[in-house]
């Protein structure tokens, strides 16, 4: 169930559009007094880190603010110009929601984010469950700018909020037995009208090797764009694997397990002769109906007439997980 894209030119953020220091440290005093407010305690605990720091990407101004620090992490702050955010939140796939690109940002307002849990479970010795504003205070926030590659052939280049899942791995001592975690997300029929439909078997499930998930860039999200994450895009956190295509970074969690067999993935049931386990980025193996060699970077002056994009191997983030892989046939990874 490919949906092809239809979008025809769009603009990108310039320089007025980044967030001077004044305005910058308006916001932080801003932030503070809404702290004092109902619902303000996660904002008030972030607003008083002494490492807060002005973000890449300044603020679209739609949500509630997520401040954040600047990652060290290496490969984290992709350099490419980044998506403008009305492009971001309005053309995804989140097919709890619909199969059209449009569809998230038109029905997912329906999506409560609050309250929310997440269960930690499986072969772990601290087994817990989180509610969303403890999961949030693990590990400091932090800004990455990653590029973003659907396997449709279409990619974003987005600067998202949140922290390494290895803090959460961490925490919750996996044990020897574990060689996998499993990822599955919200299917909701009373506010998700995608859930209704065959197109897939819910819920959503996702899954990574466990060296993949303990990786530094594979990253627990919450926010985008310096703000908590829209509805549309997977709010309250979703995972973010920047070296596979984007249906391996599963939306909405509320639930993570840590097994010892490979996972069956929602798209692997689905179709298994067209999505693998793996799914890395490669562009020398193409999707059996298309060719995985380029992509449109949405956002490109002209649209569907752009210029298309050289696809690089794992997205560009080789030197970083490369390794991950040595000795495996990457032909397989599809």
């Amino acid at each position: 169930m490919i949906v092809r894209p239809t979008d025809n030119g769009f603009q990108h953020l310039v320089p007025s559009e980044i967030t001077s220091r004044s305005a910058y440290l308006g916001r932080r005093e801003w932030m503070q007094r809404m702290a004092l407010g109902a619902g303000g305690a996660v904002l008030a605990a972030w607003a008083s880190r002494d490492a807060l720091a002005q973000t890449a990407v300044g603020r679209p101004g739609k949500l509630l603010p997520l401040p954040s620090v600047r990652s060290s992490v290496a490969g984290a702050m992709a350099t490419d110009k980044v998506t403008a955010y009305e492009h971001a939140s309005t053309y995804n796939n989140f097919y709890e929601f619909g199969t059209d690109k449009s569809d998230p940002a038109a029905y997912a307002k329906t999506l409560k984010p609050r309250p929310w849990t997440v269960s930690v479970e499986g072969l772990v010795n601290k087994p817990r469950t989180f509610g969303i504003d403890d999961l949030m205070k693990l590990a400091p926030m932090e800004e990455r700018i990653y590029r973003l590659r659907c396997v449709e052939g279409w990619s974003m280049v987005i600067p998202w909020v949140g922290f390494s899942l290895a803090e959460l791995i961490r925490q919750v001592e996996p044990q020897g037995s574990a060689k996998y975690v499993e990822f599955v997300t919200l299917a909701d029929r009373n506010t998700m009208p995608g859930v209704t439909s065959n197109v897939l078997l819910w819920p959503y499930v996702e899954g990574l090797r466990m060296d993949e998930a303990r990786h530094p860039l594979t990253l627990l999200a919450f926010g985008m764009y310096g703000e908590v994450l829209p509805n549309q895009n997977g709010a309250p956190v979703r995972l973010v694997v920047p070296w596979k295509y984007g249906f391996k970074s599963g939306k909405s969690l509320v639930k993570i397990r840590f097994v010892e067999k490979e996972p069956k993935t929602a798209w692997n049931i689905a179709a298994p002769q067209e999505y693998g386990f793996y799914s890395n980025v490669n562009p020398d193996v193409p999707h059996p109906r298309w060719s995985q060699a380029t992509e449109r970077r949405i956002g490109d002056e002209g649209g569907l007439l752009a210029k298309r994009r050289k696809t690089e191997r794992f997205n560009g983030y080789e030197a970083q997980v490369g390794s991950l892989y040595a000795g495996m046939d990457l032909k397989k990874f599809y």
